[in-house]
């Protein structure tokens, strides 16, 4: 089944394109906290520089001979002061220096020396939405003399506009420095992020098209970072989903063969088990010792076959979920593994074999019956075959898990065995072995919801099994 490759994304949805917004929106973001003090902070200096103009045109006017003020002068002082009066408050004296014939109205009354920043910034958005143009009493400490204090009247439309110039060189400003910066950071960015994230993306649609090709596998750069990394991870990856699928498409093939070759060998059983009747028949003690080594030897043959093919075919075992006692399910292994060898035709008797079961007799669990006690057998058989004599079987209820163990006295684990205790085919422990038979107990354990480990104990050796105490 062929599935859409999602397209590249395209310049406007990029990451690329959302970096570059995104940086030019937060340095915007930026300028603007900067922006509220900043023009607030104009604002006071415009006012504290007229009040300082103001005191330097009532020095002049204190320099004439006869104190006296000409109209015209005085005009001219106020118009250079940007004010329709001023007044000077001295410690010993109030002295209206200067001041057209009909002043306006005063709007508001502002002393530049007792205010807040917080005052100064709610007060510079006030003057900025203003729509009209109000009458300003400024009064202030002269910068030139700090024990005169300078009162002016002025209009506000002026300053209005001189910050909001102000205000327009800082937004040029900004906008100049968000593009600067933000192309930096792209640049950056695409170079350290961007292009290997494509480069990664490109490797996984390459993968995906053809998984068995290794020359599509991703070669990572050799950087330290994440993105180091990531392109050792991905390249690890593909090479694992590359061996699996390999192996996956032997195992296909080795299922077809021994497909065959388990009819082939069960059509010989057959004709084997009718000469063995009539073998049975001679009154010959080498044929009777000869003849179960030869059955079993062909048994085994069918059963490796069946086995395998099995393991291949048919995949996550089909459940048949019922509720039952785990203590019947052990007992009913353990009947069935110590009984009398030559039914089976086996070499070696069970008689001696000890089976304990010290599970509580009033714990249940819900799962296939069948393909548990198909799961505990193989463990029970692996324990005979690897020469125990004891095989006990424990369990305890923890939260929603049955813990279930498995300990036996036999000789353990070899550590190369343990490595590969649950790979197909090279997990086994003795000779001729299949390495399948955990394998199958797992997946069955598995598809109950549960798992197998082996713990490392002293001497013999310890399975512990988990499975859910109820299924969801």
């Amino acid at each position: 089944m062929n599935q859409q490759i999602p397209q590249s994304p395209s310049a406007f949805t990029g990451l690329s394109i959302r970096l570059l917004l995104l940086t030019i929106f937060f340095i915007m973001i930026a300028e603007a906290l900067i922006w509220t003090p900043s023009v607030s902070r104009f604002r006071k200096v415009y006012m504290e520089e007229r009040i300082v103009w103001a005191h330097l045109a009532t020095l002049a006017l204190e320099a004439l001979p006869d104190g006296t003020v000409d109209r015209g002068l005085g005009d001219k002082l106020l118009f250079h002061a940007e004010a329709y009066g001023i007044v000077l408050h001295r410690p010993e004296q109030r002295v209206l220096m200067v001041s057209k014939s009909m002043p306006p109205k005063v709007d508001l009354t502002i002393n530049v020396d007792q205010n807040s920043a917080f005052g100064w910034i709610r007060d510079s958005f006030d003057t900025l939405l203003q729509n009209r143009n109000r009458v300003l009493r400024v009064i202030g400490t002269s910068q030139k003399d700090p024990t005169v204090m300078v009162e002016i009247v002025m209009d506000e439309t002026p300053m209005r506009e001189a910050m909001y110039e102000f205000s327009a060189r800082i937004l040029n400003l900004s906008v100049v420095i968000s593009l600067f910066a933000a192309t930096l950071v792209y640049l950056t960015l695409n170079w350290l992020l961007i292009r290997p994230m494509r480069r990664i993306t490109a490797s996984i649609r390459e993968f995906r098209r053809s998984p068995e090709d290794a020359l599509r596998e991703i070669k990572p750069s050799g950087r330290r970072d994440e993105i180091g990394i990531t392109e050792r991870e991905l390249a690890r990856m593909q090479d694992e989903v590359r061996q699996a699928l390999a192996q996956q498409s032997r195992l296909a093939t080795l299922g077809a063969g021994m497909a065959k070759i388990n009819h082939d060998l069960r059509n010989s059983l057959a004709t084997a088990v009718l000469a063995f009747d009539k073998l049975a028949l001679v009154d010959d003690p080498e044929v009777k010792r000869t003849l179960p080594r030869l059955y079993n030897s062909i048994d085994k043959a069918v059963k490796l076959c069946s086995q395998t093919l099995n393991y291949v075919g048919k995949g996550v075992p089909q459940m048949n979920v019922s509720r039952f006692h785990l203590f019947d399910l052990v007992d009913e292994v353990g009947v069935q593994l110590s009984e009398p060898a030559e039914e089976h035709f086996e070499i070696h008797a069970k008689a001696d074999i000890v089976w304990k079961n010290e599970i509580d007799p009033d714990l249940e669990i819900l799962g296939d019956r069948e393909q548990l006690f198909r799961a505990f057998a193989n463990m029970g058989r692996n324990a005979y075959e690897a020469g125990a004599s004891q095989i006990t079987f424990t369990a305890e209820l923890r939260n929603e898990l049955i813990e279930i163990r498995v300990s036996d006295d036999g000789p353990g684990l070899a550590e190369k065995a343990k490595d590969r205790l649950f790979q197909p085919f090279v997990g086994s422990v003795k000779e001729g072995g299949t390495g399948l038979g955990l394998v199958i107990v797992r997946d069955i354990l598995k598809a109950h919801g549960g798992d197998i480990v082996h713990l490392e104990t002293d001497s013999g050796t310890t399975f512990k099994i988990t499975l859910m105490a109820e299924r969801k």
